[in-house]
């Protein structure tokens, strides 16, 4: 697993080495766009409405305003900020039960595993998180970006919950149309919908939930694979030229092989006969 922060937890006196890792990741399968008539990747390029390419070092960063107004984020006023705020000591805050956070306000999920000289430590927080059976409320950074966090037990190990602030949650009022209450519920109704839950309810078990729309995208992808059912795009070489270097290798020396007696041999050309030197006359 790749390291996403590394730094100290903070109970009161207690510090806690550790680094943080992504607990979950993306299966979805990615898909690139490619020219329907050259068979070759789309790019895209950076334009400015001056019709002009724009190299990286010519962009500037700039918030607009509701009134259509636009100021400049110089990057050295960014980078003030992060030293201020990007701290490596995250201090829990509080400790509340979980039952009082509504999943709306949850995010991401990373694990905390302690770093060198932490063991001890990391084990004591994971004892007192299990036993009080609360969590520890705390704000961290990553990657430029502020979040409250959630921090508790799971299994052996402790994850840490980044939570979205309460700004963040859009007002249930901005639903278009407005939530329905009752609508004129029967209590007959009623109690036939709380017989279906009863019906349908189990202990969960996430083993028993899949994604099957990637496994069915899998499968098609894997039946056009078996099937060489592929495309010709501009990037690949002929098929004579789409060797690996090893098989290169043995056709140059099969050639070498049989190439051999084959050339004309050069003749050596005979030595030039020297002249002795004349004598000299008194």
């Amino acid at each position: 697993m790749h390291t996403v922060w590394k730094g100290t937890i903070s109970m009161g006196l207690v510090t806690i080495p550790v680094k943080l890792f992504s607990a979950v990741e993306d299966k979805d399968l990615k898909f690139r766009q490619y020219h329907k008539d050259c068979k070759t990747p789309i790019s895209y390029k950076k334009v400015a409405s001056c019709d002009d390419d724009v190299t990286s070092d010519e962009i500037i960063k700039v918030f607009e305003t509701p009134n259509g107004r636009v100021v400049e984020i110089k990057e050295e006023e960014i980078n003030k900020l992060k030293e201020e705020f990007e701290l490596k000591t995250v201090s829990i805050i509080d400790f509340v039960k979980l039952a009082e956070i509504d999943p709306v306000y949850f995010d991401k999920t990373y694990y905390i595993g302690p770093d060198s000289g932490g063991t001890k430590a990391y084990a004591l927080l994971s004892e007192i998180l299990k036993k009080s059976k609360k969590i520890g409320l705390a704000k961290i950074t990553i990657r430029s970006k502020q979040h409250l966090s959630a921090i508790r037990p799971y299994k052996n190990a402790i994850i840490l919950e980044t939570l979205h602030f309460p700004d963040e949650i859009r007002a249930i009022e901005g639903i278009p149309g407005g939530v329905p209450e009752k609508a004129g519920l029967s209590e007959r109704e009623l109690q036939a919908g709380m017989m279906l839950v009863e019906q349908l309810t189990t202990t969960f078990n996430p083993e028993n939930y899949t994604d099957t729309y990637r496994t069915a995208l899998e499968q098609l992808i894997n039946q056009k694979v078996q099937s060489n059912d592929y495309i010709a795009t501009e990037q690949e070489q002929p098929a004579a030229e789409q060797k690996n270097v090893v098989d290169l290798m043995s056709a140059l020396q099969a050639s070498i092989d049989r190439t051999k007696g084959q050339a004309t041999p050069t003749k050596t050309p005979a030595p030039k006969k020297t002249r002795a030197p004349k004598k000299a006359t008194s």
